[in-house]
């Protein structure tokens, strides 16, 4: 990309980043049809997107971001991305297939598994949801409330169906 390329990214960067969305939306469509193969503009352009709630025009921005080049921190961010939209558009089996790949390529960050959760429960799969959100929950907290009831809270999460009722 020219350096006026990278201005203008910056700029609707800027933009988005300032609520000003429509107008960086518009700033990088003309990006993308000048630069069709940058993955950061790609990912830029999804993100705002998503930010409209476009998430049926964020899709192919997204996928192409992930087949690029992207930073770490880029990368995170549009598979997280591009999972929570699939799972907005009732698209689930994308979304645990694109949530999942997020979670094997960033094991400790933590959203993955959260979007997971809902996706799962999205799925039909709501004991594997809240055993996830528990699980989460048991490893995150610092809530002196919640940490007294860690291995109790741990035991439910591992079978929530359990009861001590004859």
């Amino acid at each position: 990309m020219s350096a006026s390329g990278d201005e203008r990214l910056a700029h609707a960067v800027k933009l988005r980043e300032d609520g000003q969305t429509e107008q960086a939306r518009q700033l990088l469509l003309e990006l993308r049809a000048e630069y069709p193969t940058d993955a950061h503009v790609a990912y830029q352009t999804a993100w705002v997107h998503d930010s409209l709630g476009l998430e049926d025009e964020a899709v192919p921005h997204y996928e192409a971001a992930i087949a690029g080049d992207l930073s770490d921190d880029e990368l995170r961010g549009a598979l997280l991305g591009l999972g929570s939209t699939y799972r907005a558009l009732g698209r689930d089996a994308e979304s645990d297939r694109t949530l999942r790949q997020g979670i094997e390529r960033f094991p400790d960050y933590r959203p993955f598994r959260v979007f997971h959760a809902l996706t799962m429960y999205n799925a039909g799969q709501p004991r594997e949801a809240v055993r996830q959100l528990l699980k989460l929950l048991i490893e995150t907290t610092a809530d002196a409330d919640i940490v007294r009831y860690r291995s109790s809270l741990d035991a439910y999460a591992d079978d929530l169906d359990r009861s001590w009722l004859v």
